[in-house]
């Protein structure tokens, strides 16, 4: 993807063995992290995890994210500030979480960043 800057695909992608990005008709990405474990607390141990890469990226920050569409909570229920949605240019429906980064420094932050943001989040939603 021409916004990404050099060397920042494959730093993500050795971190999650399988990832995919997808460029979309709108100027985004969708990225796909396969089989990313969760801590407990959760009805699964792994997830698919998506989010997307906004255009003006990275001056413009990623925002949200999805994981597949039957994780709970391991009480049975859906955590806050998430919701059932489809993807982004993919008819497949997903959870979306309305989770936002607090901070973003374009010249130091990375599709990585996020992507440990991510992790953080679903560590903390117990």
């Amino acid at each position: 993807m021409s916004t990404l800057r050099p060397g920042e695909w494959d730093t993500l992608a050795g971190h999650f063995q399988g990832a995919t990005i997808s460029e979309q008709a709108d100027g985004t990405a969708l990225i796909c992290l396969p089989d990313v474990d969760l801590p407990s607390g959760w009805t699964a141990t792994t997830t698919t995890v998506w989010f997307v890469v906004p255009v003006g990226y990275p001056a413009a920050q990623p925002d949200c994210f999805w994981v597949a569409a039957d994780l709970k909570l391991e009480s049975g229920v859906v955590p806050a500030s998430s919701g059932a949605q489809q993807l982004p240019g993919n008819p497949q429906p997903a959870l979306w979480f309305s989770w936002h980064l607090a901070s973003w420094r374009p010249a130091v932050d990375s599709i990585s960043t996020y992507a440990r943001f991510i992790l953080r989040r679903l560590a903390d939603a117990r």
